[in-house]
């Protein structure tokens, strides 16, 4: 079992619902074990500014998919959460968000598949949440995410 960082957020809907029931959604899947979730947050968009705020999580998972097959579970549980992925669009509301932050300490960089997540080092609404689940993070190749938060603005950042 290797353990495993998920980001969540959603800023449309009933969005701290979707996150609790998106993360019952991971844990009936066999070979993911969920371990904690942070608290939820209230954080200004990122990216796209103009859209409404999101809520945004860290699960903590066990797991024994390789990182490829979790992603994909990933995926396949925003879809279900009606999450769709229009070709060029980025940054844009959502119903439903999971983003692979870590796995293990794995550095993973494929077609559609980076690993720590590309950007967690520059965005506080990940690694405010990470910490809660995971004190002690480390970003492989990056170091300590108390560090890497430490620089980054968080006054805009509320948890629920």
């Amino acid at each position: 079992m290797v353990q495993a960082c998920i980001g969540l957020g959603a800023n449309l809907g009933d969005a701290a619902d979707t996150l609790r029931r998106a993360v019952e959604a991971l844990a009936r899947h066999e070979g993911v074990v969920v371990r904690a979730v942070s608290r939820f947050y209230r954080t200004p968009a990122w990216g796209k500014e103009d859209q409404p705020d999101f809520i945004n999580a860290v699960a903590l998972l066990e797991t024994s998919l390789a990182p490829r097959a979790l992603l994909e579970r990933l995926l396949t549980v925003e879809a279900e959460f009606g999450r769709h992925r229009p070709s060029g669009e980025r940054w844009g509301p959502r119903t439903l968000d999971l983003d692979l932050l870590l796995y293990g300490d794995a550095v993973i960089d494929e077609p559609g598949l980076q690993v720590p997540h590309p950007h967690l080092h520059e965005r506080a609404f990940a690694l405010v949440p990470l910490l809660d689940v995971l004190p002690a993070a480390r970003i492989p190749g990056r170091g300590d995410a108390r560090d890497a938060v430490s620089v980054l603005e968080m006054s805009n950042i509320h948890p629920l």
